[in-house]
């Protein structure tokens, strides 16, 4: 049995993975590229960050991205998201405008996306590694079928849900949702690549209003206050 360090509630749901062979190669494999002398990229603590920050009985939101960013200080565990200090990717800027479009709410000094994480948006990579420079390198060792299943977890034992779905590599993730028990809202990527079709998409606004229809707290989107200006 792979021994994987996780947040109590998510290792309770995902053990069953944890104990399949894909699993096992999967751990096999880092540890082969970390002795080989390689960097993987975010550091080991922070693989599993989204996990440890947002527990599974805790979701409200999710939003999907591919891998996490292979630059040197940028990827944390959580998808779009930078530690404070970090220039902000492109795609994270175009989400905070969409956001500022959305909600009016200011744009924000930094990149940092914990406090969403912390009241229930699961910022969820379909690949939780990477190697240093080299954009999804960790593609097929493993990781896929491991957030399908978590996909799948969260779409069959919970109600209520908001999966955000940006970008054709994450539309085609919902397959994996059933959408009588939850909203999903599919929009292009938020890259400066898809041309500006992102904008407009409404899909912060769109997510809390379902929540308050049913019951439940909204996300404070605002991360003005996050990441003070130095």
């Amino acid at each position: 049995m792979a021994q994987v360090q996780i947040e109590e509630s998510w290792k309770k749901v995902l053990q069953e993975e944890f104990d399949k062979p894909y699993f096992e190669q999967l751990v096999a494999h880092i540890k082969a590229d970390k002795a080989a002398g390689k960097t993987i990229y975010p550091p080991g603590p922070l693989i599993f960050n989204a996990f440890n920050t947002t527990p599974f009985d805790k979701v409200k939101v999710v939003i999907l991205g591919q891998d996490p960013y292979h630059n040197p200080g940028e990827a944390m565990g959580l998808s779009f998201s930078v530690p404070c200090g970090v220039r902000i990717p492109p795609s994270l800027r175009n989400i905070f405008k969409e956001l500022h479009t959305d909600l009016g709410v200011p744009l924000p000094p930094g990149g940092d996306l914990t406090p969403w994480a912390k009241q229930g948006v699961l910022l969820l990579n379909a690949f939780l590694t990477v190697l240093k420079n080299r954009a999804r390198s960790h593609e097929h060792i493993g990781w896929q079928p491991f957030t399908d299943a978590v996909i799948r977890k969260l779409s069959d034992e919970r109600e209520h849900l908001v999966f955000m779905l940006w970008g054709g590599f994450a539309r085609k993730k919902k397959l994996l949702i059933n959408p009588e028990r939850h909203l999903i809202l599919e929009a292009a990527h938020p890259s400066p690549l898809a041309g500006g079709a992102f904008f407009h998409c409404r899909h912060f606004s769109k997510a809390n209003a379902y929540l308050e229809e049913h019951g439940i707290t909204p996300i404070h989107w605002d991360l003005s206050h996050n990441c003070p200006r130095s």
